[in-house]
């Protein structure tokens, strides 16, 4: 994970994690933002067996574990 924004809750817990994609999830958060990229919420399993939820922004490919 990328969490670029230090003072994001999620920063300490995920910034610099590897995860896998597990499922997508679609809603309506574009409506708000205006980026249609927006609309696919991310449920990501780490390596660790914790999951998190996360959008486009926050997910970079790996590029080396």
């Amino acid at each position: 994970m990328d969490i670029p924004d230090e003072d994001d809750p999620d920063f300490d817990r995920l910034h610099g994690h590897f995860g896998t994609i597990v499922e997508v999830w679609r809603d309506d958060a574009d409506n708000a933002t205006g980026d249609e990229r927006d609309r696919y919420l991310y449920q990501v399993e780490l390596t660790d067996g914790e999951t998190a939820s996360l959008r486009w922004r926050d997910l970079r490919p790996a590029a080396s574990k």
